[in-house]
C-alpha cells in the first residue's frame, strides 16, 4: 500500500541512521540533508523570561509610582496647598512627629500611645527616629507638668477656646522639649495601624516572649507565642500596645521601653515591606485603607517630594534612638543622658553629621 498522497510519487526512503546503542531508525520526512538546529539551553531561556519579567516589573512600579502622583495631584491625600522648591524634601531636611492614638470603634480617644519624632536629611539620604515612652513626664516651661502622652487630648479639648489645632500646639511643645524645629506632625490611630499592616499581608517579627492579655470591656484578646512570626493587623497593635497579663498562666509583663522597641522593630518591618515590588503596588490600597484614620499637615507637593528623595533608603541608614528611663507610678522619668543623645542625633541628622548614636549603633 503506498503512502502517497494524492499523484504524488512516493517520497525516497530516508537513509539509517545509528543510535547511540546502535539502533537504526529512519530520519523524519522531510528532514532530509537539513542541518539541526541546536535548542537554547534552559538556563538561557530562563534568563530571558527573568528579563522579561523584570522589565514588566520596573515598568509597572514606575506607572504605579505616576498613578500616585496623580492622586497627589488630585488632592487625595495630603494639603492643598504650594511649596516653595527651596522647601521641598528633597532640598532641605525635614522633621516630623509622629502620634499614634489610642482610639478605636470601642474605645473612642486621643492618648498618644505612640510618640515618635523623625529627622531626615536628603544629602546624606539617612533619618533618625527617636521614640518616647508614652507614660513620660514632662515638666517643660509654659506647660503643665504631666504626662507626654496627655498633652494632645488636652490641646485637642482647647482648639475651639484658642484658635489653635492641637496638631500645631504639638508641634510647638515638642520641638522646645526636643530642641528642634517640628515641620509636620502625622496622626494615625489604631485602627489605621491594623490597616496599614493588613494592606501589607502582615508584617515579620521575632517575638520575644509569650503575651496574653484580655479585657472584655474594649474587646482586647492578646494571645501571641514566643518566636519568629508574621502578623496582622489585629496581632500586630496587640504586639506593640502589650504591657501586662490577666491570664493563667500570667506571661512576662512589659515595659514603656520594650514597647518601644517593638515600635521600632514593627516600623523596620513594615519599611522593607514597602520598598518590596509587592509593597510598591499596594501603597495606593495603603493610602485609601486609612482613609479617616490618618490625617496629616504634609502638603501633596512635599510628599511627592518624600517619596521620590527617600523611597529607596536603606534600612541601615534609619537610626532608631528610643529614650528610657525609670517608671515610678504613674510617671517614666527620663534618663537625662539617653534625652540629651537623642536630642544631638536628631540635631545631627538635621545637620548632615555623624551622630554618637549612630556611630555607637553600626556593626
Amino acid at each position: 500500500m503506498s503512502t502517497s498522497k494524492g499523484n504524488l510519487p512516493p517520497r525516497r526512503p530516508a537513509g539509517p541512521q545509528q543510535t547511540g546503542r546502535g539502533q537504526q531508525v529512519k530520519a523524519a520526512p522531510g528532514k532530509q540533508g537539513k542541518k539541526k538546529v541546536k535548542k537554547r539551553g534552559f538556563a538561557a531561556r530562563l534568563g530571558k523570561m527573568l528579563l522579561i519579567i523584570l522589565l514588566v516589573a520596573i515598568l509597572g512600579v514606575l506607572g504605579y509610582v505616576g498613578f500616585l502622583y496623580y492622586k497627589f495631584e488630585q488632592g487625595g491625600f495630603g494639603v492643598d496647598q504650594p511649596v516653595q522648591d527651596s522647601q521641598l524634601a528633597s532640598s532641605k531636611p525635614l522633621t516630623m512627629l509622629l502620634l499614634g492614638t489610642d482610639n478605636r470603634p470601642k474605645h473612642p480617644s486621643n492618648l498618644t500611645d505612640v510618640i515618635m519624632v523623625a529627622a531626615l536629611n536628603p544629602k546624606t539620604h539617612s533619618a533618625t527616629v527617636v521614640s518616647l515612652p508614652r507614660d513620660t513626664y514632662v515638666e517643660l516651661s509654659g506647660y503643665k507638668k504631666t504626662k507626654i502622652n496627655a498633652f494632645y487630648p488636652r490641646f485637642k479639648s482647647k482648639e475651639k477656646t484658642s484658635g489653635i489645632l492641637a496638631e500645631d500646639e504639638m508641634k510647638t511643645m515638642m520641638g522646645k522639649y526636643l530642641d528642634i524645629d517640628v515641620d509636620y506632625v502625622t496622626v494615625l490611630d489604631f485602627q489605621g495601624f491594623r490597616d496599614i499592616v493588613d494592606e501589607f499581608d502582615g508584617v515579620d517579627v521575632n517575638i520575644s516572649a509569650d503575651m496574653c492579655y484580655t479585657d472584655s470591656v474594649d474587646g482586647t484578646d492578646i494571645n501571641l507565642k514566643k518566636g519568629p512570626a508574621k502578623l496582622d493587623g489585629d496581632e500586630a497593635l496587640d504586639y506593640v500596645r502589650y504591657r501586662k497579663s490577666n491570664c493563667s498562666p500570667r506571661t512576662q509583663a512589659s515595659d514603656d521601653f520594650d514597647r518601644n522597641k517593638r515600635q521600632n522593630e514593627v516600623l523596620n518591618g513594615l519599611v522593607g515591606q514597602m520598598q518590596s515590588i509587592g509593597g510598591v503596588l499596594k501603597i495606593g490600597k495603603v493610602f485609601d485603607a486609612v482613609g479617616d484614620n490618618m490625617h496629616s499637615d504634609i502638603e501633596n507637593a512635599q510628599i511627592k517630594s518624600m517619596i521620590s528623595t527617600y523611597w529607596k533608603i536603606s534600612k541601615e541608614n534609619i537610626e532608631f534612638v528610643p529614650v528610657t528611663g525609670t517608671w515610678r507610678s504613674p510617671y517614666v522619668y527620663i534618663n537625662d543622658k539617653e534625652l540629651e543623645a537623642a536630642k544631638k542625633s536628631l540635631q545631627d541628622r538635621i545637620a548632615g553629621v555623624s551622630s554618637a548614636a549612630s556611630e555607637s549603633t553600626a556593626p
